[in-house]
């Protein structure tokens, strides 16, 4: 039966502190809800906000208002967003398609602007083409005021919206479904592995999107498909990357061992949206209980000889027989290489023009490049110094109802300041375990966190955009 089916009207019952989460599992073809909880409960998206990032950019390539190769100028404003991003110099030439791939592997702040920008001219006007095309999806309960989910009050979302978002893009763009499964990407030496686990650990996953930020905690979009059968998981709020991974894999073991007489309370779009506040969870996330910060890029793991994994108390709740976690997820899944992407506008014809890209990463101040390449690269030159989005947490604001899109600020005028950098490297924790608060923008520490949604489920072209390409510079060849 579908968890928790409690809600028959659109009010909220009283929270509880039992619950933290929203999942739902939904069938691609036929939009059926396979299982629930908390499903209609309003959310704060964080990075899985990229989803409709690229969802309005892929239908401007639709509507011919750009090309894949269209170029786009990094902005002052783009420059200035709060990592994790590429961190490339004002006026750096990038192509729609690397900056689509470069956000959606890297979940990169300043591409999603970048999109922004150049399809529709400024992020208040993409945000309000975000929104529009929400509504027209039947996304009730979502609202957007920036395209990368850096934290705002106002950003909702909902388990149920982003099915919708989901199936929509699966169905409308199958010609660049390749854009939601990218393994990794290459940029000059760097290499950066995409945030989405289940693509190196779960047979058979295509997709989509990561995120977190403290308010909204680990969130998570992920498709499937087996024997010609493609669902969408949908977990929002998992208190680590280790537990959203583990979350989405068993929804999606459990859809794939079901058949279709199971019961069913209709449609993704059927479900009941629940009028209540979304939760926040920055105490619960980021709170001084945890041994380590919170981040996107924690190391996910699945030790079943380790007791105190946060997977092993879950076994239990598996069906019979009980699949370990790493009979589950623990296989190596084989992947392609990671994908090439640079900047300008042809693609680089030797490693050392390739390396000699990264010339167009803006630097820190008193920082010479070494130094900073050093804090970049972990282990065989692989990038382990960004944890998404997002996902250095704000101070709580006071919330306030949807009201129309607010552009990002840059923080200088000619973006030469050190917000132009990526940050540096995070030590990844060995185990997935719950960890100390980092504080937030302002060094404030984390607010006290509201009450967790009841367990309930629903039943029955542009200013930076360039004319004509420039001849590349030799860094860009």
């Amino acid at each position: 039966m579908l968890i928790g089916i409690l809600v028959a009207a659109a009010t909220a019952a009283a929270p509880s502190a039992a619950r933290s989460e929203a999942q739902i599992l939904v069938e691609v073809d036929s939009g059926r809800v396979l299982a629930g909880d908390n499903a209609a409960y309003p959310w704060h998206p964080a990075s899985v906000t990229k989803l409709m990032t690229l969802y309005v950019t892929l239908r401007a390539l639709k509507e011919g208002r750009i090309k894949t190769d269209t170029p786009f100028r990094v902005s002052a404003n783009a420059l200035a967003q709060s990592p994790t991003k590429m961190g490339f110099k004002v006026g750096t030439v990038v192509t729609v398609d690397n900056a689509i791939k470069m956000m959606m592997v890297k979940s990169a702040n300043d591409m999603a602007v970048l999109l922004a920008e150049g399809v529709a001219g400024s992020v208040d006007a993409f945000a309000a083409e975000m929104n529009a095309n929400a509504r027209r999806l039947g996304m009730v309960q979502s609202n957007f005021v920036n395209p990368n989910g850096l934290p705002a009050d106002e950003q909702t979302v909902s388990a149920r919206d982003l099915a919708i978002l989901a199936r929509a893009l699966i169905r409308e763009f199958p010609e660049y479904d390749d854009y939601w499964h990218l393994p990794g990407i290459k940029f000059g030496r760097r290499v950066i592995r995409n945030y989405n686990k289940l693509l190196d650990l779960y047979p058979g996953a295509d997709g989509m999107k990561t995120g977190f930020i403290c308010a909204s905690g680990f969130n998570l979009v992920a498709t499937a498909t087996r024997n010609g059968r493609r669902l969408i998981a949908v977990v929002l709020g998992a208190p680590s990357a280790s537990v959203r991974t583990y979350h989405a894999a068993r929804l999606l073991e459990q859809g794939f061992n079901s058949n279709w007489m199971t019961p069913s309370p209709g449609t993704v779009d059927q479900l009941v949206p629940v009028n209540a506040a979304p939760p926040d969870l920055r105490e619960e996330t980021c709170g001084p209980h945890r041994k380590r910060p919170a981040a996107e890029d924690e190391e996910v793991s699945f030790n079943d000889s380790d007791g105190n994994s946060p997977l092993a108390s879950m076994l239990q709740n598996l069906r019979s027989p009980n699949p370990k976690p790493s009979q589950l997820l623990g296989q190596q899944v084989s992947l392609a290489p990671p994908v090439d992407v640079f900047v300008g506008m042809v693609k680089p014809g030797s490693a050392a023009a390739a390396a000699a890209q990264e010339d167009q990463i803006e630097q820190p101040k008193g920082k010479g490049k070494k130094g900073k390449l050093a804090k970049k690269k972990g282990a065989k030159g692989t990038d382990t110094a960004s944890q998404d989005a997002s996902e250095t947490p704000t101070p709580p604001a006071a919330r306030a109802k949807p009201h129309r899109a607010k552009s990002a600020t840059a923080s200088s005028s000619d973006g030469t300041a050190a917000a132009g950098t990526t940050a540096a490297a995070k030590p990844k924790a060995k185990k997935a375990t719950v960890a100390a608060a980092p504080s937030d923008d302002s060094g404030a520490a984390a607010s006290k966190s509201k009450p967790r949604p009841a367990k309930t489920a629903a039943p029955a072209g542009a200013a930076n955009a360039i004319s004509a390409p420039a001849k590349p510079a030799s860094a860009q060849q």
